[in-house]
């Protein structure tokens, strides 16, 4: 241990151990891994692999803490008194506390979601991981206010932080893409991934997509395909073998 830091706060004290911990050096295969980062589902799991069972976290315990976290919070702000500032930066002990708990919760299942995907990769032999990107999550366009809302009470940005290192202590090279389009196009048919005024296939309802062909299977997971897509190309994958 190199370092052991206390932290103040929210009226509390964050004891913090820095140490070092050497990184494995990355092997080189074609063993390629993508994530697609959402809302319901935090994340959608594939890789070009054909012995790779694609998975999916759920997101829906995060989604759940925070409104209660927004629920709880907006009634402890009506009870302040009415000349204090504006709503949104009224608190009280009571909120400090509520927002630190939260706060806690939704590391900790970072932290869990984090390590779970990377084992799961170590143990398929996956050295390559694309990360996915929305920049909609930093500046909330078109998303909808209460999208908007959810997408701001979830730290992607630190999601990602925690996949990033934990990826490059055991030897996995990360890639952060941009993703636009993955998430339209069709990856059974081999769509290309760009702005098309008519796409091959569509999103029937919540978390399924139609191929052009009527193969349904998860929109998640056509995102993160094509995430893979997207940056290392279609050569990846063996067309005889993606089953249409």
């Amino acid at each position: 241990i190199e370092e052991v830091r206390i932290i103040p706060k929210n009226n509390v004290y964050i004891l913090e151990a820095v140490y070092e911990q050497e990184e494995t050096t990355p092997e080189v295969n074609n063993r390629i891994a993508a994530i697609d980062i959402g809302l319901n589902h935090l994340a959608a799991v594939s890789s070009n692999c054909l012995d790779f069972q694609p998975f999916i976290v759920c997101g829906q315990a995060i989604k759940s803490c925070n409104q209660f976290y927004n629920k709880v919070k907006t009634s402890l702000q009506s009870q302040l008194p009415k000349n204090q500032k504006a709503q949104s930066q009224r608190t009280s002990r009571k909120i400090e506390a509520l927002t630190l708990k939260r706060n806690n919760k939704v590391d900790y299942y970072l932290h869990t979601a984090s390590r779970f995907i990377i084992n799961q990769l170590v143990s398929q032999n996956i050295t390559h991981l694309i990360i996915g990107k929305n920049e909609n999550w930093k500046q909330n366009i078109n998303l909808g206010s209460k999208t908007n809302q959810n997408f701001t009470n979830i730290p992607h940005a630190r999601f990602i932080q925690q996949l990033e290192y934990k990826a490059k202590l055991v030897g996995i090279k990360v890639q952060i893409a941009e993703e636009s389009y993955t998430s339209k196009c069709s990856f059974l048919d081999f769509e290309p991934i760009k702005k098309h005024e008519q796409y091959l296939g569509k999103r029937v309802k919540r978390g399924l997509f139609k191929s052009q062909s009527g193969k349904h299977y998860s929109a998640d997971l056509n995102g993160s395909l094509n995430i893979l897509r997207k940056v290392v190309g279609d050569s990846i994958f063996d067309r005889n073998s993606v089953e249409r």
